[in-house]
């Protein structure tokens, strides 16, 4: 079973492919039988969900610590 955090590079490999598809061939937004869609909107959904997914894994990155002792 993945951990949390692959889930993550997962979901986030899955929306940048996403993202390429959509902007690949963009579409108006349009209303039909009362269903609106705006790709605008769900293209801003699709990069805050990377956003999202990449400040969870900046959280969970190891860090590097820097200190100088006295002499």
């Amino acid at each position: 079973m993945p951990t949390g955090l692959e889930q993550i590079a997962t979901i986030k490999s899955q929306t940048l492919a996403r993202i390429a598809e959509v902007t690949a061939e963009p579409k108006p937004s349009y209303r039909i039988d009362g269903q609106e869609v705006a790709w605008a909107d769900y293209l801003a959904r699709l990069q805050r969900t990377v956003a999202w997914c990449n400040r969870q894994l900046a959280a969970h990155a190891p860090g590097e610590v820097r200190s100088q002792g006295c002499t």
